[in-house]
Formats: structure tokens, sequence, C-alpha cells
């Protein structure tokens, strides 16, 4: 049984997080409209969540206990209730939050921008707080919080840029809105074409043209990473063509292993490129039945590829032909690889 009282048990105050720099005139919004409506109404973006905060206050000498629901012209499940309990103490106040999301797609999925629709775009809403202490019993009372309003605005960041009396225009901002559709993709291009010019985070599309600027040949034996890393630097592999930084800078973008720069002997690295030179046959110190004449084997080179299990398995054939590629043509080699084992 639901009970009327002279005076009210609780006061309900609404204290809105997002206020509109701009409200309807009379004639595109409310009729009611007075000099205070801008303290009981909320601005929502779609896709940004906004708040309303509700704030109860026991005005009785004994705890109460309150359910809270919403009411409005608007679907329900743009709104979300949020309580601290559902017991208020003597002289006591509890916090509610009222979390409104609207869909990113409310314009788009609008019947009224259809053609051949006479219907109107709803952007303006209604709604209210009710408030029911000792639900379910005898001494059931309804309070109502006063009316507030639910404006749906497009967000534009191009108001910024107006004079603060402009801003003061609901019209004004709704038509910005068209013109910033309209240009700032063609500003946000600008702002990202490095992005587009760099081969590490160019569209996928665009990597055959970047290839053919700085000359390099796209092999589909090589993933899209690597052909990322190959093209970024592909000048520079050009540049030390045919020497041994040249080599190992190569195997290093295929591979992935660290280039082991810091490491001052060439046996450690992972990436191994030696040449077998020994001590020459010098009189007074060579003992008969071990000399070598000149050092070893002139024009050749050992390269030894210790792997990881991060790097995975290296394809032996794909690194003679990259030996192949980078070496001077007079120059013999041995390849020695070291693949993980599981």
């Amino acid at each position: 049984m639901v009970q009327s009282r002279s005076s009210p048990a609780v006061s309900i105050q609404l204290t809105p997080m997002q206020i509109p720099e701009a409200l309807p005139v009379a004639g595109l919004g409310f009729a009611n409209a007075d000099m205070d409506v801008a303290g009981r109404t909320l601005l929502l973006h779609p896709g940004h969540p906004s708040e309303m905060i509700v704030q109860v206050q026991n005005l009785e000498q004994h705890p109460l206990r309150v359910s809270l629901s919403v009411e409005g012209n608007f679907p329900s499940q743009w709104c979300q209730i949020g309580t601290e309990g559902s017991e208020i103490p003597p002289r006591g106040q509890m916090d509610a939050v009222l979390y409104f999301s609207i869909p990113d797609t409310f314009f788009e999925d609008q019947e009224a921008i259809s053609p051949g629709t006479k219907n109107k775009l709803t952007l303006n809403f209604r709604s209210l707080v009710t408030l029911h202490i000792d639900p379910g019993t005898e001494n059931e009372q309804i309070e109502r919080s006063e009316y507030f309003d639910l404006y749906i605005r497009p967000y534009t960041a191009y108001m910024e840029f107006l004079p603060i009396l402009y801003r003061e225009v609901d019209f004004i901002g709704r038509f910005m809105k068209i013109f910033e559709q309209a240009f700032q993709p063609i500003v946000d291009s600008y702002n990202v074409m490095w992005a587009n010019l760099d081969p590490l985070t160019a569209p996928q599309a665009l990597l055959p043209f970047m290839a053919h600027w700085v000359a390099w040949q796209v092999d589909s034996v090589w993933d899209l990473q690597q052909q990322r890393r190959l093209i970024r630097r592909a000048v520079e592999l050009y540049r030390w063509r045919g020497t041994r930084k040249g080599l190992r800078l190569y195997l290093h973008l295929y591979t992935g292993l660290p280039l082991d720069e810091d490491l001052p002997n060439e046996a450690d690295k992972h990436i191994s490129i030696t040449e077998p030179f020994g001590p020459s046959f010098i009189i007074g110190d060579v003992q008969l039945g071990n000399a070598v004449l000149a050092g070893g084997q002139p024009y050749h080179f050992i390269v030894r590829l210790r792997s990881n299990i991060s790097s995975g398995i290296i394809n032996e054939q794909l690194i003679q032909r990259i030996i192949e590629q980078e070496k001077p043509a007079f120059c013999t080699y041995e390849l020695s690889i070291e693949n993980p084992t599981n």
C-alpha cells in the first residue's frame, strides 16, 4: 500500500557531471525551460559515458529502507544505477550515480535520417528519479525528484576555436559537427603521414611501392616483418655490401639474432664471421713439422650462427643464398649453423 504524506521524508538533490554550454531555446527544447534549467540538464555524447549524481537525505529520526529507479522517455538500457546500499541512517545521506551511455551509432541508426520518412530525430529527453521508501510494506511511500533533461549532442572539438559567445548557441555546435566530419579525416591523414612513409608502420599494400623506391627485390620467401626491416635498411645494406659488417647486418635482419657489437671476441657472437689466418713462416720461431706457409687459405671466411629458441629454426639454404649475394665473387666460405633443440 502506497501512502502519501504532507511533508516529505527525504530530499533528493541532482547534480549533473556534464552540463551543456548551450541550451535549446524554448522553441527547440521544452516549453517550461527556466533560468535554472542548466542545473537540471545532462549532456550526452554518443559513445561517451556521462553521470548524474543523486544525493538522498533522510529527514526522519529513524532509518529508511529505499529503492531507486529512473523514469523517462528514453530507452531503459541507456541508464545504469549504482548505489551504496539500500538503507539510510537517521538524518543520514545516501549517494547514488546514474550512469548514462548512448550507443556510438545513435545518429546512424535513427530512422529519421532514412529517405522518405517524416519522423523527426529526437535529441532531447526528460527523466526523473523515483524513490520507493520501505518498498513492499504497508508503509511504502514514493518520492520523486524534479524532472531533469537529457540533451544528446554530437561531440565536436571545433567549438573550441570559436568565441564563447558562439558556443552558447546550440545550433552552431551541431552545425560545426558537419564541417568536422567532412574535414577532420583529411587532417588526421596528414597527421599520420609519417607512418605511411616508414616501412615498419606503412600499410602492407604500400610495401611494393616503397621497395621500388630503394630498388629492393621483394621475395615471397621473407615473411612480412622481415620484408619491412629489409626495405627500411636496404640503402644501408647497399653501402656495406661486400664487407663483414654488411653481411652480419643482413643475417641479423633475417634471423633476428643479436649483433653483439659489445663483444670483443668474434667467436663469442651469435653471428660470427672469422677468417682462418694464422702466424706465417717466420725464421727462428718455426719448428719443423708444424710450419704452415701463407697463414691459411686466402680469401676464405667462416660463418657461424648460434641460434636460440626465440629465433626459431634457421633456413640453411636461405642463409647460403644471402652469403652468395653479399660476399665478393672471389671469396669462398664455410657455414655452420647451431639450431636449437627441443
